[in-house]
C-alpha cells in the first residue's frame, strides 16, 4: 500500500457532559484547566490513546495493526519482535542489541516496526531503548485540545455501600460504607487541531486505508470509551483540509483561522449544557480558504 499523496489538517471538535475528559494525576485527577483563562484542556496523549484503541477493537491486532504504544506493554519486547522476525543476530561481544552498523539492516529494523504497528507509522516513536529498533517521526501529529468557553469543574461527593476491609468494617460496626469525591465538568465542547504530512507518510509507509482509519476513530473512539469517571463524551465535528500537493498549498493557521466558533456563554443568560447550545455557532468562512485545498466535513 503505497503513502498518501496530499497534505492534510483537520480542526476535531468533541463534548463531555457530566464527566471529567482528562483528569490531571498531580491535581487529584481534576479536569485540566488553563488557569488565565478556565479553558478546560485534553492533551494530545488522551487523544492518541482513544485512537489506539479504538483501532485496537476494529482491527484485533490484524496484520499491519498491532499497537506499540499499548497499556501495560514492555517496549523492549515489541522492539525484539522485529529482530528476531528478521533474525538478526545480537552484538556478538556482549549481547546489547543496538542498531546494526549496516544501515541497511537498521532501516528494515525500522521500516519492520512501521509495517507492524499502526501508531509507529502513524504517530511515530522513539525505540532507542536498550533493544534499539530506530526512530521515527509520524506523520500525524494532533496539539492539545481546549473548551469553546471557560468551564467549571465541580467536585462531587459519592458513596459506595461497601467496604474493603473486614477492619473497616468492624470499625464502622457494620455500617459498611465509604465516602469518595468524584470531579466533573457539567458540560464542555472542545476543539483541536491535527496535522497529517505526505512528505513523513513517505517515510513510515502512512497510506490512504490508514488515514480513512484515522478519520474513522475520530469519529467513534468515544463510542467505544465509556467509564463512569469520563460521563458522556461525544465526537461532534471533523472539518478536514486536503491539499492538492503533499507539501501544501497554505499554511495550517491560516486553515484553522477559517473555523469560527461563537463562544455560547457570551451570548446567552445561562452557561452552555448541550451542542445545541453551539450547533449553529461553528462556521466555516469558505471565501478564506486559498486555491489548491480542499475542504470535507466528514460528520
Amino acid at each position: 500500500m503505497s503513502a498518501i499523496k496530499h497534505r492534510y489538517e483537520f480542526v476535531y471538535f468533541f463534548d463531555v457532559s457530566n464527566g471529567n475528559p482528562n483528569g490531571d494525576p498531580d491535581a487529584g485527577n481534576m479536569p485540566r484547566l488553563d488557569p488565565e483563562t478556565n479553558r478546560g484542556l485534553v492533551t494530545d496523549v488522551s487523544l492518541k490513546r482513544k485512537i489506539r484503541n479504538y483501532v485496537s477493537l476494529e482491527k484485533e491486532g490484524g496484520a499491519g495493526h498491532a499497537i506499540y504504544m499499548q497499556e501495560k506493554a514492555v517496549l523492549n519486547n515489541q522492539h525484539e519482535l522485529a529482530w528476531k522476525a528478521l533474525e538478526i543476530p545480537a552484538d556478538a561481544k556482549d549481547g546489547y542489541k543496538k542498531l546494526p552498523r549496516d544501515e541497511a539492516k537498521a532501516r528494515e529494523l525500522t521500516a519492520w516496526m512501521c509495517r507492524n504497528f499502526y501508531d509507529v507509522r502513524t504517530f511515530g516513536a522513539v525505540m532507542t531503548t536498550g533493544v534499539n529498533t530506530g526512530q521515527v517521526r509520524g506523520p500525524v501529529q494532533i496539539a492539545f485540545a481546549t473548551s469553546v468557553d471557560p468551564v467549571v469543574p465541580l467536585e462531587i461527593s459519592i458513596t459506595r455501600m461497601a467496604v474493603t476491609t473486614q477492619k473497616e468494617a468492624d470499625e464502622q460496626s457494620g455500617d459498611n460504607r465509604t465516602m469518595g469525591r468524584k470531579h466533573i465538568i457539567p458540560y464542555g465542547l472542545y476543539r483541536a487541531h491535527g496535522f497529517v504530512s505526505a512528505k513523513l507518510a513517505e517515510r513510515t509507509g502512512f497510506s490512504d486505508d490508514d488515514l480513512q482509519l484515522l478519520w474513522r476513530a475520530l469519529t467513534s473512539m468515544f463510542e467505544h470509551d465509556r467509564s463512569a469517571a469520563r460521563g458522556e463524551m461525544a465526537a461532534r465535528k471533523l472539518i478536514v483540509f486536503e491539499h492538492e500537493s503533499a507539501m501544501g498549498n497554505a499554511p495550517a493557521h491560516v486553515l484553522f483561522d477559517a473555523v469560527a466558533v461563537a463562544p455560547a456563554g457570551a451570548q446567552q443568560d445561562q452557561a452552555p449544557r448541550s451542542f445545541a447550545d453551539y450547533r449553529d455557532r461553528i462556521r466555516i468562512d469558505r471565501a478564506a480558504i486559498p486555491a489548491g485545498v480542499a475542504v470535507h466535513e466528514l460528520f
